[in-house]
């Protein structure tokens, strides 16, 4: 079991992720650390945190693992300022959506410290945040991937991995090129999508009358678009090359379907929309 985890950055993520660990006895203490402290005595209201400190040096002295879960652009500062109070036993992750960057501010900024980095992110999240967003369940059954480099301490790699196992969610390896393209499919693009939709319909000339007959699917769609904003610039900017291959390949298609409407191709919209269908109909368990 871990004795001491550090959280940095008590959200959604980080909170979930201290009350399955507490749920399954798994971790004997929890230190919060985060800007707000009106936040992190929240957390030791919940329960979610057993102590906190505004420092983060002081925060992950003496902690077996560190779990890094601010947004892609504040990375960098963070491991900078955990220098000073590591050692060679201090385990730390993070759980950023996209891990080139992660990888390179942790290369420069940790120093020797590096191999007992493994990076991670976990397939689980919602639109809400803050430390009273968090729940115990938020992992059971969610993926999580690790993308340790070649250097990464093995005995590092197996903590997290552990760590994860015992939320209930299911541990995966990749490479950080191949993690990036994919969570840039299935996670950046939809949201860059939703964003964009409420942000087009919002600048209509009849925005009420659309937003109050706003149904089903318009609350499905866009529900993604209430997450945090901070997070998702960052995730735009540090994945921006496989989003903008993705995004010029999306605006193709909407160029496909715009021709067929302007043709009445029915024939054509009608294989686009059975295919997807199909497509979507295989992916039940979504």
């Amino acid at each position: 079991m871990i004795n001491h985890l550090t959280i940095i950055g008590v959200g959604l993520i980080g909170s979930s992720l201290s009350l399955s660990l507490k749920q399954s006895g798994f971790v004997k203490r929890v230190t919060g650390c985060g800007r707000s402290e009106e936040n992190l005595k929240k957390g030791i209201e919940l329960g979610v945190l057993d102590d906190y400190s505004l420092s983060i040096s002081d925060a992950i002295k003496g902690a077996d693992v560190v779990v890094v879960a601010v947004p892609l652009g504040a990375m960098n500062s963070v491991f900078q300022q955990m220098q000073s109070s590591l050692d060679k036993s201090t385990v730390i992750t993070d759980v950023g959506s996209a891990k080139g960057t992660v990888l390179r501010d942790a290369h420069c900024s940790l120093g020797e410290y590096f191999p007992q980095f493994v990076p991670g992110h976990p397939i689980a999240g919602s639109e809400n945040s803050g430390v009273e967003a968090g729940f115990a369940s938020l992992y059971h059954d969610r993926k999580i991937i690790l993308t340790p480099e070649q250097n990464t301490n093995k005995d590092a790699v197996a903590i997290i991995d552990k760590m994860w196992r015992e939320t209930g969610a299911d541990v995966e390896l990749m490479t950080v090129e191949h993690h990036d393209r994919v969570l840039a499919a299935t996670s950046h693009l939809p949201h860059m999508l939703a964003f964009s939709l409420v942000s087009h319909l919002s600048k209509m000339s009849d925005q009420d009358e659309i937003f109050n007959y706003a149904a089903g699917g318009f609350r499905d769609f866009t529900r993604i678009a209430a997450s945090d904003p901070v997070m998702w610039r960052d995730i735009c900017m540090a994945n921006g090359d496989a989003l903008l291959e993705l995004i010029d390949g999306f605006k193709k298609e909407l160029d496909e379907i715009t021709k067929a409407i302007q043709h009445q191709d029915s024939e054509g919209l009608f294989e686009l929309f059975r295919d997807s269908k199909h497509t979507r109909d295989q992916l039940r368990d979504l």
